[in-house]
């Protein structure tokens, strides 16, 4: 791992910090989950106590997927790539990767959970159409809820697509050069 450029060297560090700290808040999210769902009235239909409490246990799936294995995968593929004889990657890719998906993949889980909770909340307050509930999420602001998540999503897939691409691309280099 010491013959790892700095740049690698730094990029996966962060990548498996991240992937750690979020373990973690993975772990604190199907808490969440769990407590949750205890506290919803315990005669409620079963579609709306699922449709109530699915947001939460999307929340806590999508933690570990997009926080945790990701990461995880792309810091492996980063040092697979290189020890296989990949061109090295310049800075840029990897810049691309911590400065654009570790943010957009971090507000998009902030998004899921606001959106679970208003489900939840609302359930428990006693509205159960779904249809109203979900026309009253970002206060009935369609524009909003599609401008944030249309964001959150393009960045997330434009950083982590920019790493891919290089990452790609240097393996093609180093199978024409006989590496």
């Amino acid at each position: 791992m010491h013959d790892l450029p700095l740049h690698y060297r730094a990029t996966v560090r962060t990548l498996l910090r991240f992937a750690a700290s979020m373990t973690i808040v993975g772990l604190l999210t199907g808490v969440l989950f769990q407590e949750s769902a205890k506290k919803l009235a315990k005669d409620l239909d079963p579609a709306i106590r699922w449709a109530a409490s699915r947001g939460l246990a999307l929340v806590h799936g999508h933690v570990f997927t997009t926080t945790v294995l990701i990461p995880i995968a792309m810091a492996a593929a980063l040092v697979l790539a290189r020890a296989i004889g990949g061109k090295e990657l310049s800075a840029s890719p990897l810049r691309w990767l911590i400065r654009g998906y570790l943010p957009c993949v971090g507000a998009a889980l902030a998004l899921m959970l606001y959106k679970a909770y208003h489900v939840l909340l609302m359930v428990r307050g006693g509205e159960h159409d779904l249809e109203l509930i979900d026309g009253a999420y970002f206060g009935g602001v369609l524009a909003l809820r599609h401008a944030l998540y249309g964001v959150v999503h393009v960045g997330m897939a434009v950083s982590l697509g920019v790493f891919v691409v290089a990452l790609f691309r240097s393996l093609a280099e180093a199978g024409r050069t006989g590496a």
